[in-house]
């Protein structure tokens, strides 16, 4: 599990999405590779002080989304086989994660739906330079 994995409270995102972030994060940059078995619940509980539940739930929907498997008695692991999810599917999540918090927002700052469009087009544009 990387060492960077880590939960803000006062994010307004729910800490179990956070969790899940940060593992399908880490899958997508290679980070976590498959077979290498995640921490404990309660390990990581005790980790990130939150409630083990919340942990729990993060894993629970990350296996759900085939992201990770667990066994009973071994624990949880990425999953290692062509059914997991690709890295690249990993990071779209994320990417798809960040680009919500950055509209929502700009959203917050009074922006409206034409402003924030122009403002993405404008980012691509500046990441993307037509050849």
């Amino acid at each position: 599990m990387p060492a960077v994995l880590t939960v803000d409270p006062r994010s307004g995102v729910p800490i179990y999405l956070q969790i899940i972030e940060q593992v399908k994060r880490s899958v997508a940059l290679g980070v976590l590779e498959g077979g290498e078995q995640l921490p404990t619940v309660k390990q990581l509980a005790l980790d990130l002080t939150v409630n083990p539940n919340t942990v729990a739930k993060a894993y629970r929907d990350l296996e759900r989304e085939n992201v990770i498997e667990t066994f009973p008695g071994r624990g949880s692991f990425v999953r290692a086989n062509g059914a997991s999810v690709t890295a690249a599917a990993a990071a779209g999540d994320v990417a798809r994660s960040a680009l919500d918090a950055a509209v929502r927002e700009a959203k917050s700052l009074g922006l409206d739906s034409v402003a924030i469009r122009a403002l993405a087009d404008e980012t691509i544009a500046r990441w993307f330079p037509e050849k």
